[in-house]
């Protein structure tokens, strides 16, 4: 059976013959108990090592979740990257996913929290690989993350800032609900609770309508506070490794202008915007919303042409 096998690939074309990316679970230590990931590399020693921040909410390893969110994103760049020679390790938050049991509530978190889980994760998988150092992939709210954590850490290569937003949560919050919610009143019940979180304080959501009232669940109130002290310029100013920023110019999340910020902070930075590129990084051709929204829900859409050339470009290049 082994002269067969041997036979056979002596036979294949070097691209057939190309060797299957190995994947494995990998844990690190999280605070009450292990934080978990899954791990994609290529065979063999030497290969870059990603590690992939997840963006806001309960998003999973794979980009997806309970919200609606199937595009499994993060497993398509997993994916991508080992093609092309890079190893990446995905990771489900504290509280979260396999990561569930790393604290007692999974509401209970600030983004420093996640900048110390991103520390242990960095230094479990250097361990473990051999590293010299490990790229910080942060998608949306997972750059933020990816700054953060990047201030104090040690053995970062380099920051990829994917989709990220570049100024305070409370300003993206006001310029989302605006541009999504026609009612006055409830844009005034909105900004007024955003400016309460700004200054520290809670808001009582008591009188508020669904509509909006799941945005400002009492649960999540202290992390909002946290989370909307943080400058997401500030900190890539402060930053002085290598930086690359990639933005889809159809992001009906985060716009363009937030990419232009981080660039205008780190003037170093590589900035790579992508036409008909959406937030969740698949295809989107026109302005249409319910299109681009569709793409959220669907995991058999490939990755937008240029997002894996543009970050393994960079991180090869290196």
């Amino acid at each position: 059976m082994k002269r067969f096998v041997v036979a056979s690939l002596l036979l294949m074309s070097p691209a057939m013959a190309q060797a299957v990316p190995i994947e494995s679970f990998i844990e690190a230590p999280g605070p009450q108990g292990p934080l978990k990931g899954t791990m994609l590399a290529p065979e063999g020693k030497g290969a870059p090592v990603v590690l992939i921040l997840p963006g806001s909410g309960p998003t999973d390893r794979d980009g997806n979740s309970p919200l609606g969110i199937k595009a499994s994103t993060y497993r398509l760049l997993a994916e991508g990257l080992a093609a092309r020679g890079i190893a990446s390790v995905r990771i489900d938050k504290r509280g979260l996913g396999g990561s569930a049991g790393a604290v007692a509530d999974g509401n209970a978190v600030t983004m420093q929290d996640y900048a110390t889980d991103t520390k242990a994760w960095v230094q479990t998988i250097r361990a473990k690989m051999g590293a010299p150092c490990l790229w910080l992939l942060g998608h949306s709210e997972g750059g933020t993350v990816a700054l953060e954590a990047a201030q104090s850490a040690t053995g970062i290569c380099g920051l990829l800032l994917v989709s990220a937003p570049g100024r305070r949560l409370g300003e993206a919050l006001r310029a989302q609900l605006h541009a999504g919610l026609p009612d006055a009143s409830l844009l005034r019940q909105a900004d007024s609770a955003i400016d309460t979180l700004e200054a520290g304080r809670k808001v009582d959501v008591s009188g508020m309508p669904p509509v909006i009232r799941s945005l400002f669940d009492p649960r999540v109130q202290g992390y909002l506070i946290d989370a909307m002290a943080i400058d997401p310029a500030k900190l890539a100013a402060a930053y002085k490794g290598p930086v690359l920023i990639v933005q889809g110019e159809r992001d009906i999340q985060v716009p363009v202008a937030d990419a232009q910020a981080l660039k205008q902070a780190h003037p170093a930075a590589k900035l790579v915007l992508l036409s008909d590129t959406n937030h969740v990084l698949k295809t989107v051709a026109s302005d249409a919303r319910d299109a681009n929204v569709a793409t959220y829900a669907d995991p058999s859409l490939p990755l937008a042409p240029g997002v894996v050339d543009a970050i393994a470009g960079f991180v090869s290049g290196r």
